[in-house]
């Protein structure tokens, strides 16, 4: 039988105790199994006869033949490092650890990482056919939540009354993120938050779960496989690469739920966001010696967190050319009013849909750089265009971004 990453558990590492033994201990088990698989065919040795290669500590053997194998892989030069890395964890798990210097394969990178605008993003969230996949986009683009771990998310994670949050809370356990709390993870959780956007995306997913006849409790998986709606199967790690797929495919924008946890960690670190709490929002173990006294309690998190709000959000942008158009419709309203015209009703319609009140009227047609400084009070909404330097300061006082020009300014309101 042709061994699969699919079969290869099965058909060819239950064979070897000692590869049992190993996958027990580690999480990418199918992958890790057949890369160890392409390793053992490769050199022509089974599992067993390579860690006899190790039986005596001082003895080369094995190093050295990892190291050959790298010279001359006929693998890319990604799966090379990944059956290093599997040949090696072999070693470890079982005792006979491999120095560290053997093996080493350096990653080369093919493609430079995607960085979406809010554009993009939304091309993929209005790809979107049903509310689950628009909540698992707005969701993961919000709270920077691993694949993996998506599979493993429970209701239960998130805070007591969340709906009722305008940032809630998830709590992950260190058992559902990386590491799953072991050795140097021990202790490590991922604290993050969702968007408002995310939060009704959720609320909107739930409630359409529930008209299928789909109740959720505590203990169930958040999102949940499309052909286990009835028993809430979870949505698996193959079923997610397929959602990413078919939308990548839909709306002609190409992504991967990794590239969720870049966008937030680059939002984050736009607003000056400390290093070390970013490491709680993204699920990781805080490093150095400030990490005794880094524990900043969930409040101050939120707060720090919802500075970055307005560069997260992303399903309900004003485009600088939405605010072009606006200014287009209040210089005609004002060349009317000024000639004494009547309104006529695409006049009221284009007020109602822009937001126009008729006291903002001046004497004079508005110009472009009437929008620069205090632009406007319009219903209650102030807009502001601003230096990038100014961004941060104006977010603190509640202020939200509404458009990056190309000259580097922001226009804002508030």
């Amino acid at each position: 039988m042709k061994i699969t990453k699919k079969n290869v558990i099965d058909e060819w590492a239950k064979g070897y105790p000692c590869v049992t033994l190993w996958l027990s201990k580690i999480q990418k088990k199918e992958n890790s199994a057949f890369r160890l698989w392409q390793y053992c065919e490769t050199v022509h040795k089974n599992p067993d006869e390579l860690l006899a290669l190790k039986l005596k500590s001082e003895s080369r053997d094995a190093e050295l033949l990892l190291d050959q194998f790298v010279a001359s892989s006929p693998f890319t030069n990604a799966i090379t490092y990944n059956i290093a890395i599997a040949v090696k964890s072999l070693h470890k798990h079982n005792y006979r650890d491999l120095a560290k210097a053997s093996g080493v394969v350096s990653l080369v990178k093919v493609r430079p990482y995607r960085k979406h605008s809010k554009e993009e993003l939304l091309k993929i969230y209005r790809a979107c056919q049903n509310p689950m996949h628009r909540a698992l986009i707005t969701f993961t683009f919000s709270t920077s939540i691993a694949k993996e771990s998506l599979t493993k998310l429970k209701w239960k994670h998130l805070e007591p009354n969340w709906e009722s949050q305008e940032l809630p809370h998830i709590s992950l356990p260190s058992e559902i993120i990386k590491g799953h709390g072991l050795g140097k993870y021990r202790g490590t959780r991922q604290e993050t938050f969702l968007t408002p956007e995310a939060k009704k995306d959720l609320i909107e997913y739930r409630q359409w779960m529930a008209n299928q006849g789909v109740q959720f409790m505590p203990e169930d998986p958040i999102f949940v496989s499309a052909k286990g709606l009835k028993r809430k199967g979870a949505l698996t790690a193959e079923g997610l690469t397929m959602v990413a797929h078919v939308l990548s495919k839909r709306s002609g924008v190409s992504f991967s739920w990794h590239d969720a946890r870049r966008y937030v960690e680059t939002a984050l670190e736009e607003t000056k966001f400390d290093a070390n709490w970013l490491r709680k929002i993204r699920g990781r173990k805080v490093r150095g010696e400030e990490a005794p006294y880094s524990r900043p309690s969930i409040e101050q998190l939120r707060n720090a967190y919802r500075e970055a709000v307005p560069l997260l959000e992303f399903t309900q942008p004003t485009s600088l050319m939405q605010l072009k158009e606006r200014q287009e419709v209040v210089e005609k309203l004002n060349a009317k009013m000024i000639a004494g015209e009547a309104l006529n009703e695409e006049d009221r319609t284009n007020m109602k849909r822009y937001g126009i009140p008729i006291p903002m009227f001046k004497k004079r047609a508005m110009k472009p750089e009437d929008f620069r400084d205090k632009v406007e009070t319009n219903g209650g909404e102030r807009f502001e265009q601003i230096a990038e330097s100014q961004l941060l300061s104006y977010l603190k006082t509640g202020w939200t971004i509404v458009s990056k020009l190309q000259n580097g300014e922001v226009i804002v309101k508030r």
